[in-house]
């Protein structure tokens, strides 16, 4: 049984982390929570999310999974008519269909068979270095980034957290000192280099929340956690480092 009102406002910020690593995810409805975990094709990324029932205006749930297609819940967005317009979802098991209504519409959608999603492991990484920075400063960064380079690097060291972009002729460098940063934790520099178009698009996928934690080593993934609807519900990116060559 899978039996859910929520805003669209909530279900746009969970649409927008998940579709954008991959197409189809299968979303886990327990008892008081809503999970999805999965990693893109490409293997490079992994995202990890938990939406607690509190996020709902009303949840039921049994241990139900729900294969969904990211684009078909997008249509289903674009139907609303406010941010904060409440969808109600049933599930339609003898027919294994998702049932919406967004206003006086029905929207009947098939779910996606979940028998070939893996259920991914979430890596448990020793990172050393904890940074905690302002989401806008992030978005500044990757912007000044993208007309530069196809990758960036990370860089936190105790005075602060540096992006850095180096092209063939051209770079880009967005330096927060430690003081203009929410938490800092590190003892020694750590650097690693990361596909930027990665980066990009999950930065771009973080909705209302004002900061994003990161942890990282050296040449080590990083791992982004941040908040979604409004604190009632937590997202963790992981990221693969590209390994420079000498």
């Amino acid at each position: 049984m899978f039996d859910a009102k929520v805003k669209t406002g909530v279900l746009k910020e969970v649409i927008d982390v998940v579709a954008t690593l991959v197409d189809e995810a299968k979303f886990n409805a327990g008892k008081e929570a809503l999970v999805v975990k999965a990693v893109d094709p490409a293997h490079v990324a992994m995202v990890d999310l938990t939406l607690d029932r509190g996020a709902f205006e009303s949840y039921k749930a049994d241990d139900l999974e729900l294969g969904l297609d990211m684009d078909k819940m997008k249509e289903v967005l674009k139907l609303a008519r406010a941010g904060d317009e409440v969808l109600a979802f049933t599930h339609e098991e003898d027919k294994n269909r998702l049932v919406v209504h967004v206003g006086n519409i029905t929207r009947r959608m098939s779910l996606v068979d979940t028998a070939g999603m893996s259920d991914p492991k979430v890596p448990n990484l020793n990172l050393p270095a904890k940074v905690k920075v302002r989401t806008e400063e992030l978005r500044q960064g990757i912007r000044a980034s993208e007309s530069v380079s196809d990758h960036i690097a990370l860089i936190v060291n105790p005075d602060g957290f540096e992006i850095v972009s180096e092209g063939d002729t051209d770079s880009a460098n967005l330096r927060l000192p430690k003081d203009m940063l929410d938490e800092l934790v590190v003892k020694e520099k750590v650097r690693s280099l990361f596909p930027l178009d990665y980066f990009s698009n999950m930065i771009k996928a973080i909705g209302s929340a004002p900061t994003v934690t990161m942890y990282m080593g050296n040449d080590y993934p990083v791992r982004l956690e941040f908040d979604i609807a409004g604190g009632k519900g937590q997202v963790k990116y992981l990221l693969a480092p590209r390994i420079e060559s000498e």
